[in-house]
């Protein structure tokens, strides 16, 4: 079970209720302007104009015990700096590579953390993800024709963007071979079934191959004992399926993966 539910709000041209005062209500403010949308500093004008988030940033508590609880009885959404438990949502640590944004968040636990796993990343992702996305998107319409089954439209879109593959997001050339790949000029991997012998139950332990099949898996095939923790890091729209230990498997079209408990 996850403490949040993460999702990304569209706020573009839409007003935000910022209040306070000092860097980290100015910081707010810039987080706000960064995302379009439009930071009023009055509470009865937020009000009026339809404002749905609020960000508190007073230094005092309680004041911004005080506009958190007015804000709140006034149906919106609240973020208190550096006060988790008068918070409705927490504000993430943002890698950007618009429109592809990757959001670190720990619940209020430790914006340092989420910041430093940010900066981990940022050397790992080039700055070309963000045009392989919009590539993607506007290809969407090439991508329905060659492959008007959603499965079979998942599946190629799978096969093209792993470790290795013709799109492989990691690689900063992958966004220009987007039209060459729909074209097929671009030799996809091939599906089929794939078994991974289990050394531990802990998600920690998974290699990055193991983890890079769950992650992709259309069919997941699992001997008794495998943990939920591990059979999270599948797609929520992959086919689970049970099997007694040592059972053969036979794939289903796509991509079929056999999980082996740990032996002993």
């Amino acid at each position: 079970m996850i403490d949040n539910l993460p999702l990304f709000h569209a706020v573009r041209d839409r007003p935000v209720l910022v209040l306070g005062r000092g860097e980290a209500a100015l910081a707010k403010r810039r987080l706000v302007e960064r995302a379009g949308g439009l930071v009023i500093d009055d509470f009865r004008e937020g009000l009026l104009r339809g404002a749905r988030l609020a960000f508190i940033a007073h230094e005092e508590e309680e004041l911004a015990t005080r506009d958190a609880r007015r804000a709140r009885g006034a149906g919106l959404l609240v973020n208190v700096t550096d006060r988790p438990s008068l918070c409705d949502f927490t504000v993430p640590s943002i890698l950007d590579r618009t429109p592809v944004l990757v959001a670190f968040g720990t619940g209020g636990a430790s914006a340092g953390l989420a910041k430093h796993l940010r900066l981990r990343l940022e050397t790992l992702l080039p700055q070309s993800l963000g045009k392989l996305a919009a590539a993607l998107r506007d290809a969407r319409g090439a991508l329905r024709s060659r492959w008007p089954s959603a499965a079979d439209r998942r599946r190629a879109i799978d096969a093209a963007l792993t470790a290795g593959g013709p799109l492989d997001p990691l690689r900063e050339d992958s966004a220009d071979k987007v039209a060459d790949w729909l074209s097929g000029t671009v030799q996809e991997q091939a599906r089929g079934l794939f078994e991974i012998a289990l050394t531990s139950l802990d998600p920690d332990d998974l290699t990055l191959r193991q983890a890079r099949l769950i992650g992709e898996a259309d069919t997941l095939a699992c001997e008794p004992g495998i943990p939920e923790s591990l059979l999270v890091r599948a797609r929520a729209d992959a086919v689970r399926q049970g099997i007694e230990n040592g059972a053969a498997v036979e794939a289903d079209a796509g991509l079929t993966v056999v999980m082996r408990a740990p032996k002993g």
